[in-house]
């Protein structure tokens, strides 16, 4: 399986912060907070991973360079502009093979153990939930007892930011920027979305004071 970091964003609510320095390469517990997803995804057994970036990118590609000293290949998708999540994605494809492959939001931390995913064979997507967090209270989507995502009423949980994807989910994306949202429901409301919940820790990096919140939670825990 493939794997795939979005890194694109421009991460308005972080700024000053990302004025002069892009948000995957913003520093946590002594780490950049990319750098938890590659080691991650070397300890899932994953061999290789791309990155697609805009705002300020050449810094992400001289910072990780081909990946080598993270024991993985980096392979870069530049866009200009930003072409959302969804966009992102479809500009991204020739690089992440025929099968299911992994995506990841670059501003999140998360202790789920990927290789979790690696055989995943979802119908269309197969998201990983999680707790909502105190900034989004009222969740994403509803999980069923058989593991079909949907819009239903609550309780519903956050989407973490992992998941699965297959390329056909992406079929109608127009080129230029396209949100995920939408794809996603319009599978969801074909039965083509499956999920799990996760208890475990994750944290939404969205501003600085989450930033600063999880550095010192990270420099206390070692």
């Amino acid at each position: 399986m493939h794997a795939m970091i979005l890194a694109a964003g421009r991460g308005e609510r972080m700024r000053p912060l990302t004025d002069h320095t892009p948000k995957p390469l913003l520093e946590v517990g002594g780490q950049r907070l990319i750098e938890y997803h590659l080691r991650a995804l070397v300890t899932a057994g994953f061999g290789s991973v791309v990155i697609n970036h805009a705002h300020l990118g050449a810094q992400i590609e001289a910072a990780l360079g081909d990946g080598s000293r993270y024991g993985l290949t980096i392979q870069y998708s530049p866009e200009n502009p930003a072409l959302e999540t969804a966009g992102g994605i479809r500009r991204a494809l020739p690089l992440l093979g025929d099968g299911p492959f992994l995506v990841i939001n670059g501003d999140v931390w998360c202790d789920y153990p990927l290789q979790r995913l690696r055989h995943c064979q979802p119908a269309l997507a197969h998201l990983v939930m999680v707790d909502n967090p105190p900034q989004h209270p009222e969740g994403d989507f509803q999980l069923s007892a058989d593991g079909r995502l949907s819009e239903g009423a609550v309780p519903r949980l956050t989407f973490s930011g992992i998941g699965v994807y297959r390329a056909a989910l992406f079929d109608d994306c127009q080129d230029g920027p396209v949100p995920l949202g939408p794809l996603l429901r319009r599978a969801m409301a074909r039965g083509q979305v499956s999920g799990e919940y996760y208890h475990g820790q994750w944290r939404d990096i969205g501003t600085p004071a989450r930033l600063a919140a999880l550095d010192v939670q990270l420099r206390r825990e070692g």
